[in-house]
């Protein structure tokens, strides 16, 4: 599939979210290497165009230890990082209508094709980000952190593929480790002491379940007073790595 230049993006995060949710859709092909109906489609609204990613609840393949709406948790993800105002996640909605029915699209963003968490983890001019989608992905409970879901793109960097988060029970599979026991930043300290003020915000509440939603405020707590990101814990049946690593 040749690359698509999207023209006349929306300005502004509120008309990309609106382009995203409303504009017209165009399916341009399956993403390849995706285990889920990942596709690649232009939105088109009021004559601006995006390039986005929509994920179907249809094409979801059905798991074991997670229920089905995985969109719901991509879009929860998103949702997270503006709370806490980490925003490594690109703008993410809600699709109640398109091609194959509901689903969550999220904006493309133009990454290099070559770097990923491996390729950067060593540049210092990252570690902040780093950081932070490091203690994102502890809160989130990311079942799922690949070297390949960390993206460089408009010179910073993207946290993508967050279906499989929010679990209740204990679940983080990632491969940033690098940064375990090292003290948290008194910024996303900060943030977290905010989130446990506010509580999660509504558009949480209306992505997830009430355990679930408990279980988020009580990572971010243990998180917050441990004032240090978790070591990998390697005692229970299932590592704390996913695979494929890249």
């Amino acid at each position: 599939m040749s690359a698509i230049e999207p023209a006349g993006e929306p300005n502004g995060p509120g008309a990309v979210a609106e382009a995203l949710a409303h504009g017209e859709l165009t399916v341009h092909g399956r993403i390849a290497g995706s285990s889920n109906a990942t596709l690649l489609v232009t939105c088109v609204l009021d004559g601006s165009e995006l390039l986005a990613v929509y994920k179907p609840e249809r094409g979801e393949r059905r798991l074991w230890d997670f229920p089905g709406g995985l969109w719901r948790r991509e879009v929860a993800a998103y949702e997270l990082g503006v709370q806490l105002g980490w925003c490594c996640v690109p703008e993410t909605v809600v699709r109640r209508e398109g091609p194959f029915g509901l689903g969550s699209i999220q904006r493309y963003v133009p990454e290099d094709g070559t770097s990923h968490y491996f390729t950067l983890r060593d540049e210092d001019r990252w570690e902040r980000e780093l950081v932070a989608i490091c203690a994102f992905d502890v809160v989130a409970n990311n079942a799922d952190r690949k070297s390949g879901h960390v993206l460089l793109a408009e010179d910073r960097l993207f946290a993508i593929d967050n279906g499989l988060c929010f679990h209740v029970e204990p679940k983080l599979r990632t491969v940033i480790w690098d940064f375990a026991s090292q003290r948290l930043p008194e910024r996303l300290h900060d943030d977290l002491v905010r989130l446990k003020t506010e509580g999660p915000s509504g558009a949480l509440a209306e992505l997830l379940d009430d355990d679930e939603l408990e279980a988020l405020t009580e990572r971010a707590e243990a998180l917050r007073e441990a004032a240090e990101l978790p070591i990998p814990d390697e005692s229970g049946d299932w590592p704390p790595y996913p695979w494929p690593l890249v």
